[in-house]
């Protein structure tokens, strides 16, 4: 086709053009990669405990930006409450992890070794702890400061050893390390205060109706079910990140669809004896502007196949620089930037058609 083959004519500015649409494309797919891999380090802990309710302090409804205290002693209020089969508690904290005599935060969590409930939602390596002198590490958090199972690391005066890695607790910005509840309180110095409660319930129980009466008996605590204690972590989670990638992916298509509308327009200003001729010779309407539309079409998605094709190798290189980096994909986001990009194509035309219809046959003449 003619369209086509006025791109391919100028190889160095198609191939330029192309390359510009390919990193627009790899950048808003980096976004939204890390915001999905963001949104499944944050909710991964909540998503995989299998709690049927979740017992924070009043006025707290999340566990990403928010302080919980809760009295041990309720725990037994709330373990007397008929329905209810076990309550394990959990403490959450901001810590500094001593790795080769540097301090890097991390938030531990302990949580009942015995019963299992608040640990680690994956271990990819190693083991779940057994003892108080053990710990649990996020893999990225592993790889980025070097640090192998059977490692000993430096918790305040408290030395503990490597004995697990974990996945889906990298939430980009901080990564989660897990720790017994006895050395969680012995970090913070003081027992007798814990974040949160997982409650288990006896099978054919209403979760509605347990969670009444816990708010009813138990004083200064707020109760949450499990898909509502997700949503809450998610909103969390969203009103953090997402208007921040949301505006530089925003920038990226602005400027995606300026580079293809200014190639179009020189295009069109350089070939505007050859589209006085098609008008001279009675082209049909719409076969011009049709041009312009294909050139756009056919730049946008060589530039979306280039991007595809580096996006993948380029996120593996990063995530070996940036271990905590944590990019996630899915066929539905690749289906998005598809359309993306055909509407930015659609769009970016808009502007050429326009300097087309100001072309005028007797201009063959001048």
């Amino acid at each position: 086709m003619y369209a086509l083959k006025t791109l391919v004519d100028q190889k160095f500015r198609f191939i330029i053009t192309a390359l510009g649409v390919a990193l627009c494309v790899i950048l808003v797919h980096f976004l939204l990669g890390i915001y999905k891999g963001v949104a499944d380090g944050s909710l991964a802990y909540v998503r995989s405990s299998t709690a049927d309710l979740w017992v924070l302090q009043k006025h707290t409804n999340n566990i990403l930006r928010s302080t919980s205290m809760i009295r041990t002693s309720r725990i037994g209020d709330i373990e007397a409450i008929p329905g209810v089969a076990t309550v394990s508690p959990q403490v959450l904290i901001m810590g500094s992890i001593e790795v080769s005599k540097r301090p890097q935060t991390a938030y531990l969590i302990g949580y009942d070794a015995e019963t299992g409930m608040g640990g680690p939602p994956s271990i990819v390596q190693g083991r779940l702890l057994r003892s108080d002198d053990e710990i649990i590490l996020d893999r990225s958090f592993a790889a980025k400061y070097k640090v192998k199972l059977g490692d000993t690391v430096q918790i305040k005066k408290h030395s503990l050893k490597v004995v697990g890695l974990s996945d889906g607790t990298n939430v980009f910005v901080i990564q989660y390390a897990f720790v017994t509840l006895n050395r969680a309180f012995r970090v913070i110095n003081f027992g007798g205060v814990v974040s949160c409660l997982q409650v288990k319930l006896t099978a054919g129980t209403s979760v509605q109706q347990v969670k009444r009466a816990i708010e009813r008996e138990v004083s200064d605590i707020v109760v949450f079910d499990r898909a509502t204690f997700l949503e809450n972590n998610r909103e969390e989670m969203n009103s953090g990140i997402l208007p921040l990638l949301f505006v530089i992916a925003l920038l990226g298509t602005v400027v995606l669809t300026a580079i293809l509308s200014l190639i179009l327009s020189i295009n069109v200003l350089e070939r505007r004896k050859d589209f006085a001729v098609m008008k001279a010779l009675g082209a049909p309407r719409g076969f011009v502007s049709g041009m312009v539309v294909i050139q756009s079409l056919a730049l946008s998605f060589s530039g979306l196949l280039i991007g595809l094709l580096l996006f993948f190798p380029l996120m593996g290189l990063v995530e070996k620089i940036v271990p905590e980096v944590s990019v996630h994909t899915s066929v539905q986001y690749v289906l998005w930037i598809v359309m993306g990009v055909a509407l930015i194509g659609l769009i970016s035309s808009l502007y050429p058609i326009s300097k087309i219809k100001h072309i005028y046959p007797m201009e063959v003449f001048q």
